[in-house]
């Protein structure tokens, strides 16, 4: 039928994956004595958390998160190589993987028989592989190492193989899971050209990188996990922009710091851009206000407040305030409010922190700093190096290029 979607090959219905943690010693002594005296308590590690999604047909799928937030376990469940504690998964077509560097080799087998070892698995018949044997090797380009143990291969030579017999199985469903990371760029191009072939194939894919540009440009969509509960699914860019700001909400925590006497404190900053939006990621020739609430406990005469950019590491980038700037605030009583609006940013694409204060005039007194305290991105093109783009013009011969 015209304009029918294409039909769902993977739904995933309320999965949720416990994994029992051990603890003490793990010997028969310690685990008696642990009941003896009713001190034996079972750990549990929630690595998945009522997580539900489908995939269509022909749809590039990217996972993204952080370390830990149950991308890997999900993908491990999708192959039937781990059950779910709950819910329901359920998947249509032949699925090819590679979840791990050499999953599902055997290191004293050779890759030549690895390569078939793996077709068995997957239910492949012999003159099946004997077909497809010379293109894997071709794709992984090991022909001088096919009759060489696997456990002699580089991690480089290792996820080659792997990718190259994964993807010319010929499967309905592809999982990988980081496999951009390891190789060579011209081993990734290859990788990249064979997932558009996918694509034109109307083959599923569903793909874990923590390269986001890549990552990007290759799904359709985009699921983001966070501690093991399903945060969002959406275009690539809203659920890459919804995943950086977690990422820059984690940098700010680590370095985060406060202090002050308490006379003044700023309840309340939050950035935005110059028609008023809350954001936390801006484009560095639009630059972004800072809207500043405060409230002091007493009359206090001439405040000084401040501001500091820093990288994500902490450190100092630029600073200012409002006595350099010569705006006098003559005596702050009680609540009021302050905007900063700041102009075109010489700064390269990536994370930073602010941090906003307020002192006495003598800066004898902090009467409260909020240090680090606020993670934003600045987005463009990355021209050149370290935190700071400074415009330049390079001539040759005497011409401007």
């Amino acid at each position: 039928m015209a304009g029918q979607e294409p039909e769902v090959v993977i739904e995933v219905a309320g999965v949720s994956k416990t994994f029992s943690l051990s603890g003490g010693s793990g010997s028969l002594k310690s685990r008696v004595l642990e009941r003896l005296t009713g001190r034996h308590k079972k750990q549990v590690f929630k690595a998945l958390d009522d997580v539900s999604f489908t995939v269509r047909r022909g749809e590039t799928l990217g996972i993204i998160g952080a370390n830990g937030a149950g991308k890997s376990t999900l993908l491990a469940l999708l192959t039937g190589t781990l059950f779910p504690s709950s819910g329901r998964i359920r998947t249509t077509g032949q699925i090819s993987s590679l979840l791990e560097l050499g999953a599902g080799f055997h290191p004293d087998l050779t890759g030549r028989e690895n390569v078939y070892l793996y077709g068995a698995i997957m239910g492949m018949s012999r003159s099946h592989m004997d077909a497809r044997f010379d293109a894997i090797v071709d794709f992984a380009g090991l022909h001088a190492f096919i009759d060489q143990p696997v456990k002699h291969y580089s991690s480089g030579m290792y996820v080659r193989l792997g990718f190259a017999v994964a993807v010319e199985v010929n499967p309905d469903i592809l999982l990988i899971d980081e496999v951009l990371a390891v190789g060579d760029s011209a081993f990734q191009r290859k990788c990249l050209d064979k997932m558009r072939a996918f694509r034109r194939e109307q083959k599923t894919m569903l793909i874990i990188s923590h390269d986001l540009q890549t990552i990007q440009r290759i799904s359709d969509r985009i699921v983001l996990l966070d501690k093991g509960r399903l945060l969002g699914s959406g275009s690539p860019a809203e659920m890459i922009g919804e995943y950086e700001g977690l990422v820059r909400q984690t940098e700010s925590r680590a370095v985060k710091r406060e202090w002050g006497t308490g006379e003044v404190r700023l309840e309340e900053v939050c950035l935005t851009r110059h028609d008023g939006t809350v954001a936390d990621a801006f484009d560095a020739v639009d630059g972004f206000c800072v809207e500043i609430g405060y409230r002091a406990q007493e009359r206090v005469e001439e405040p000084v407040f401040g501001y500091a950019i820093s990288d994500a590491e902490g450190h100092l980038l630029h600073g200012s305030n409002t006595q350099l700037a010569g705006v006098e605030i003559p005596v702050v009583d009680g609540t009021g409010r302050l905007t900063l609006s700041l102009g075109a940013l010489p700064l390269t694409p990536g994370n930073y922190l602010l941090s906003c204060s307020v002192h006495s005039a003598d800066h004898r007194v902090n009467y409260h700093r909020l240090d680090h305290a606020f993670a934003f991105g600045i987005r463009g093109q990355n021209s050149s190096a370290g935190p700071v783009h400074v415009p330049v013009q390079w001539k040759w011969g005497g011409r401007p290029v």
